[in-house]
This record gives C-alpha cells, structure tokens and sequence, in this order.
C-alpha cells in the first residue's frame, strides 16, 4: 500500500483527523501523531513519513499522523491514543504546557522548560520531553550561523516555545536573554517556571524594547502571530541595530510579517522550518531507537 492512499478501513496519513476518530482506529502498524489545533498547516506527517520510508524494512510499517485536537478535548484524548496503542506523540500549539499535567512522568528539562512536545509511550500512559529547545539550537547554528553560548537573544512570547527556549539559550551559556510579551504576568510566570534567579535574564513589555543591543544580537518569535494570513508583526524592529538577526519559529506561511519587515530592513532571517526538522528528527529517535536520517525530512519539505 502507498503510504498516501487508503485501503478498507487503514487510515491514510495524508488526512487530517479528529478526536472522535479514535473511536474506530484500525491502523494494524505502529501509529505515531502531532497533536494541535489548528493542525492542517503542519508538516510534520509529510517529514516523519519521509525519514520513516528511508529507516529500512524495520520500520515498513510505521506511519504518522496528524489530528485537530482542541485544547478543551486533550486530557480525554490522550488515554485514547494510549489504548489505540500509539508508539508517540507530537503536541503543538496550543498543547505544550497543558500536557506538562498529563503525562504519567516528566523529563527534567522539560519540567524546566515548563512545555512538552513530545510524548513517549510507556505501559501507564505517555511520558513526557522537549525537543524544540535542541531543535532551536541547532536551526539557528544552520541557518544563521549563531551560536547559543555567548550571545545575546530576545525572545517574543511567553508560551510553551518561548520556555522551551528560554531554557535552551541559558543551558546553552548564552550572555544574556531578554524575554519580551503582552502580558505581564504571562512574563511573571515564564520567570518563575525558568528560574527566575539567573541574572542572566530580564523580561520587556513589547512596547519597550532593550536599547543598546550588542552587534549580531538575535530576535526570536515564539508567538503564533503570523499563523494566519493577516497578522500583525509582534513587534516593531524600528528600535533595533540593523545588525540584528531575526528568526521566527514560523514556518508556513515561510514569510511572516516580522521576517518581511526584518529583510525590508536588511537583516539575516531564517523561519522555523529547519527548527521543525531538527526537533522532530530528535523525537523520531526517541521513538525508534534508531538514526534518523536528517536530509529526508529537510528533502521532504523543498
């Protein structure tokens, strides 16, 4: 069977699913799934079944999904994947920091990260992790060539990926990280998950952004504003040295209108598909056990 048709009741991987879906699973091979709502945008099925197709005969018969998942549905929807006998999962937007509650156990850095994106299964129920924070890193090492130790960042948003790396770019020694969003408290809990006793990060309204930046300083956006055809920039660049490098965790659309506005100015840009990759090529490897073999997923998605 072609992994993109549908044969009787197999499940195509192609489609987008729902909750009520699971009712009459019949998927006879090991199931993997991102989880989110809105989800047809993702590419993740179209990555994973790329790098799963290269694996080898082992893994035939693997195949990954995507279902909408509102946020509302996903502590009931969780304990059915887990009976349907799902290897693991993905969670997106808007699940990352609710499931942090809903997974039997939690990995240290993702319990430091306050998010999980990545769901492992386990005889109980799913335990959790985080890639995104790895996946950044090495995006912005690729397509940017920055390196986290040393550097200054400013991260927008104050949700599960904007913890994730905010965590990562501590870890990883950068110099400072200034985290700026609309809400204050949302700030006051993102300080207060990360640790907010590191002098090596501050927080900004949006409408204040940090002055006197050091050369080749980077921006990242960690909100969902550029998801939808229309949305505003999350803040305006105009403050900011022309040096600065911008990248936004985005990737479809492939130009938000940060990264429009950022490249009208001059700046090097870079959106999330390669962070994409590299977190689920991180996950993929939790699930297998096995290498995965990275330029599939990136050959996936030209």
């Amino acid at each position: 069977m072609n992994s993109s048709e549908s044969t009787g009741s197999i499940p195509r991987w192609n489609k987008v699913y729902r909750h009520g879906d699971l009712d009459d699973w019949k998927y006879p091979g090991p199931a993997l799934a991102v989880l989110g709502h809105p989800i047809s945008h993702s590419l993740s099925p179209v990555i994973h079944n790329a790098a799963l197709a290269r694996m080898g005969q082992r893994f035939e018969g693997w195949r990954y999904f995507a279902f909408e998942v509102p946020v509302s549905e996903l502590a009931e929807a969780l304990p059915l994947f887990h009976e349907k006998g799902f290897v693991g999962l993905n969670l997106t937007i808007p699940h990352k920091v609710e499931a942090l509650t809903l997974a039997t156990s939690v990995d240290p850095l993702a319990q430091r990260m306050g998010a999980v994106n990545t769901l492992i299964r386990g005889d109980a129920g799913f335990s959790g992790r985080n890639t995104d924070g790895y996946g950044l890193q090495e995006a912005l090492k690729q397509d940017l060539k920055v390196e986290l130790a040393g550097a200054t960042v400013i991260i927008l948003g104050a949700g599960g990926a904007a913890r994730a790396a905010v965590v990562q770019c501590l870890e990883a020694g950068c110099r400072k990280v200034w985290v700026g969003n609309r809400s204050a408290d949302r700030l006051s809990e993102l300080v207060n998950v990360v640790g907010g006793e590191n002098t090596s990060l501050a927080t900004f309204p949006l409408s204040n952004p940090p002055q006197d930046l050091p050369e080749n300083s980077v921006l990242i956006n960690a909100t969902s504003l550029g998801l939808k055809e229309g949305d505003s920039s999350p803040i305006s660049l105009s403050s900011f040295p022309g040096s600065l490098k911008v990248y936004d965790m985005i990737y479809s659309p492939p130009e938000t209108a940060l990264l429009m506005e950022a490249r009208n100015r001059g700046m090097h840009t870079a959106n999330g598909l390669s962070m994409l990759v590299h977190q689920a090529c991180q996950s993929l490897a939790f699930w297998t056990g096995a290498a995965v073999p990275v330029e599939a997923m990136f050959q996936a998605c030209a």
